[in-house]
């Protein structure tokens, strides 16, 4: 039996009757929506609702999408991760001012705790907290795929990466990838894991920051003492640096500790500039524990989860559960309360 948050017309944003490309709370919805399709595409399958009982097209035909492509598990050649929409011609899009829509997005979804799903999204969730999602099938897949569609738009301005939880990590991973080809991909981040202790979720300020401050020293001289003692030197080729042009939207929601940590990696990073400790600051900001001592060991060492650049929203409205403060469906709710702001690396 198909829930009620299955159905667009029930739960989802069908209020977006007057599209404006140009408003950041349409574009979000749509993108978020499109995630969400992506969850029902893989409960259609699952539950083998086809034809007119298909809820999943809802989430993109009211928005003028179709849907270019579906992305399987190759792990197991059934389960749907990821969906490639196209925007329905005329495109580009007639009689618009500023920014129009994109022509594609490549679209993931997290884990779906249910028979059928658990193996697989769980084997996901493991990579990433292990620092290797890089080698799994789906990320694999999601590069090919983008790779083929931004060659296929002959650029990478029409085409958005969007994803939520472990679907986030995804597409965080593409987009980082991409920017290192010089190809800078529009990109919406929802509920994307942060690889730590949700130290954020700690209510005593002072506490909080004093397990901040000592975690960004400790950090820091890990990585002095890993670069033979020396601090280390920023280069042009250096991934933090090449990353910091490229600015994905992150959205996290305050009462969710799987993604709650960015907030609080942001805000240190300030502070620490504030103090005067920006030195310690920045060395620390751009390595994990986890990733030097992966590098100690030989292994590839980026922390694909740090990111020098974005622009942060925060979802400040009360939460009654982690699933709820979790969820993609509070993304396009029209009535929460927001924080914003823009993070540049310099």
């Amino acid at each position: 039996m198909a829930s009620e948050r299955e159905n667009f017309n029930l739960t989802g944003p069908s209020y977006l009757t007057a599209l404006d490309w140009n408003n950041s709370h349409h574009r979000k919805s749509i993108a978020a929506s499109l995630v969400q399709g992506v969850y029902i595409l893989e409960r259609d399958r699952q539950q083998n609702r086809q034809g007119p009982q298909a809820l999943a097209p809802a989430w993109w035909e009211f928005f003028n999408f179709g849907l270019n492509q579906v992305l399987v598990n190759d792990d197991d050649k059934k389960s749907i991760f990821g969906a490639i929409y196209e925007f329905r011609f005329p495109y580009p899009y007639p009689n618009h001012i500023g920014q129009g829509p994109p022509r594609y997005v490549i679209a993931f979804r997290g884990t779906i705790n249910k028979s059928g799903n658990k193996t697989q999204d769980f084997k996901l969730n493991l990579q990433f907290i292990v620092n290797n999602l890089e080698k799994s099938s789906r990320f694999q897949a999601g590069m090919e795929a983008a790779r083929n569609i931004v060659h296929k738009t002959n650029g990478p301005g029409n085409v958005w990466l969007a994803g939520h939880s472990s679907g986030s990590s995804i597409a965080l991973l593409i987009g980082r990838n991409m920017v290192k080809m010089g190809i800078h991909l529009e990109t919406y981040l929802f509920n994307s894991p942060f690889a730590s202790p949700p130290i954020e979720r700690i209510k005593n300020e002072k506490l909080k920051h004093g397990i901040r401050l000592a975690n960004s020293v400790l950090t820091a001289g890990l990585a002095i003492a890993a670069n033979g003692g020396h601090r280390p030197k920023p280069s042009e080729n250096d991934p933090f640096i090449v990353l910091s042009t490229w600015v994905p939207y992150l959205f996290i929601n305050q009462s969710d500790p799987i993604c709650s940590e960015y907030v609080g990696y942001f805000e240190h990073r300030e502070k620490m500039e504030t103090m005067g400790a920006g030195k310690i600051g920045k060395i620390s900001t751009q390595h994990s524990i986890g990733s030097i001592v992966s590098a100690a060991r030989g292994k590839d060492s980026e922390p694909i989860h740090l990111l020098p650049s974005a622009y942060l929203t925060i979802n400040l409205s009360p939460t009654e559960s982690f699933k709820e403060a979790h969820g993609i469906h509070q993304w396009w709710k029209p009535d929460l309360q927001f924080n914003y702001k823009l993070y540049q690396h310099k």
